[in-house]
Order: C-alpha cells, then sequence, then structure tokens
C-alpha cells in the first residue's frame, strides 16, 4: 500500500483540472445591481445580457505549503511542491474569479480524515488521510488496486469543489436558505455536470459509491444526527438525484435498475435545473472575463 500510495500525487492533480471550471467567459451576464439577480433583472428575456459591473478584485488564490510530519505522505508532498500543482489550480482560480479576500490552498496531513474550509484565515485544506481514506474504502469494498486509485481521484474531485463551495459561500456572503453542507454538495454536482463533463460525473458517481459505502458500514448507534452534515445515505440519493436530473435519458438505468426510487426520481430534472440555476445567479456577478 505505502509503495503504491505514492501515486496520491495524482489525486492532487484534479485541483488543476477543476478549477477550469469557473474559467469560461461565456457564462450569464450579471445584473447592474449587485444585490439584484439576473433573473430579476431580465425578467422578460431570460436569454438577454448586459455589461457586469465592475468589482473590486482585492484578493487573490494563495498557496501555502506547510510541513509534512507523516512519513508516508513525505514523498507525495515533494511531488506536490516541485510540480506546483496548487499553484496551477490558485492560476486558473485567480483567471476565473474576483475575490473580495484572500483563499488559501493547500495540502496538507492532519491527522484526521479531513476536508474543509476554515473562515477564520479564509482556507481549503485538503488532507492527505481523506485521500488514503478512499482509496481504502474502494479497496475495501472489492475494487481492484487500479480501480481504486481511480475512483479515489474522482471522490476527491467531488469533495474539493465542495469546499470551494464553503469558500464563496463565507467570502461572497451568498445566502443560502437551507443546509450548507448540502449547498456544497450541490455547488460540486452543478460544476461537475455542467462544466467537466465525463470527469465530473465519474467525480459525481464515485462521491456516491463512497456515501453508500460508509452508510453500510456505520451503525445507527454511531450516528450523530446533530452533524451538520446529512446522512450518508441522504447524500448518496442525492448525488444520484442531481445525476440523473442532468440527462434523465443518458442515465435512466439509475432508476430502472432501482439504485433511486421512482418516488425522488420524478423531481430530479427540477432538483437539478434549480442548483443549476441558483448557482450560476449567485455566481455570474464573481466571474471575470
Amino acid at each position: 500500500m505505502r509503495r503504491n500510495f505514492l501515486n496520491l500525487t495524482i489525486a492532487c492533480g484534479i485541483l488543476v483540472l477543476v478549477c477550469g471550471c469557473f474559467c469560461r467567459s461565456d457564462r450569464d451576464s450579471v445584473a447592474s445591481d449587485p444585490g439584484q439577480t439576473q433573473a430579476e433583472e431580465n425578467d422578460d428575456d431570460p436569454s438577454s445580457s448586459s455589461p457586469a459591473p465592475k468589482r473590486n478584485d482585492n484578493g487573490d488564490f494563495k498557496v501555502e505549503h506547510l510541513g509534512v510530519t507523516t512519513p508516508r505522505y513525505v514523498e507525495i508532498d515533494k511531488q506536490v511542491r516541485s510540480e506546483k500543482l496548487l499553484e496551477k489550480a490558485a492560476d486558473k482560480l485567480n483567471r476565473a474569479l474576483v475575490l473580495p479576500v484572500d483563499i488559501t490552498l493547500r495540502t496538507q496531513d492532519c491527522n484526521q480524515v479531513n476536508a474543509f474550509y476554515d473562515p477564520a484565515d479564509h482556507s481549503v485544506t485538503m488532507c492527505y488521510e481523506l485521500m488514503e481514506h478512499f482509496y481504502q474504502t474502494f479497496r475495501g469494498s472489492g475494487d481492484s488496486q487500479s480501480e481504486s486509485y481511480k475512483r479515489m481521484y474522482d471522490a476527491v474531485r467531488f469533495v474539493f469543489l465542495h469546499e470551494i463551495g464553503h469558500a464563496l459561500i463565507d467570502i461572497y456572503k451568498l445566502p443560502v436558505t437551507g443546509n450548507e453542507e448540502d449547498a456544497a454538495d450541490r455547488l460540486s454536482a452543478f460544476v461537475n455536470l455542467k462544466e467537466l463533463g465525463e470527469e465530473g460525473v465519474r467525480a459525481c458517481f464515485a462521491a456516491a459509491a463512497a456515501f453508500q459505502i460508509e452508510s453500510k458500514r456505520s451503525t445507527p448507534g454511531q450516528r450523530n444526527l446533530a452533524d451538520e452534515h446529512l446522512l450518508q445515505e441522504q447524500r448518496f440519493y442525492n448525488s444520484l438525484c442531481m445525476i440523473y436530473g442532468s440527462n434523465t435519458t443518458k442515465y435512466e438505468n439509475i432508476v430502472t435498475e432501482g439504485y433511486l426510487p421512482k418516488e425522488r426520481a420524478v423531481r430530479c430534472q427540477t432538483e437539478f435545473q434549480r442548483t443549476v440555476d441558483g448557482w450560476t445567479k449567485l455566481i455570474a456577478p464573481w466571474r471575470k472575463g
């Protein structure tokens, strides 16, 4: 495991891939009033456009490399630094989004299986332990070594975008009328399914699989029902609903093969479109280009 775990460098490489999702310049235009959505301004003609107001770009995505103390992560940390994976990700994001404050991107060993956004210092941290956890989760479910690595990379992509969602909600002061963890999941699903093609679809499927496997390994007495995160079972079905809703014809097997109940599936197309419309309008004022 230790020898092959050095290949986790590729997992960090997905940070570069996912950042391209915000770089498109042909997105919906922005309302002239920063507090007004495009839908409110263009109710009569949703396809109409107007020049986006200038935003003050007072921040940047920055990179911070912390010392690694866990021996089995030392080599991957060296590769992350030498290949400037985080720096490339930060550059793509800086060319895509206006920021009111700096956001720090980092990978490190955290002494826990985690990935998180910290509002205290506006940082997104991807822990090496989480990457290893995903690999072991898929490997333990019966996947081959190579398949476990592939699904791990995809799951990490989903989680990274989830944490970026938390960061954007915080620094842009975006309205969230429901559970923020669910909102961050839906941003990840939106970007993966609308912007990243088949790689994004794989990310959503991998995340759903991880949620399902983890839900089966937990017992009712171990669950913290007061936690802000949804139950893994809920995240599993929500992920499938987003995938199915993005293309009900292409992914009809999700329903016909019984993975997603028909009672939920009938609402998924609407759920997905509302997610796309909502996040598109919220992010539009902050896009460059």
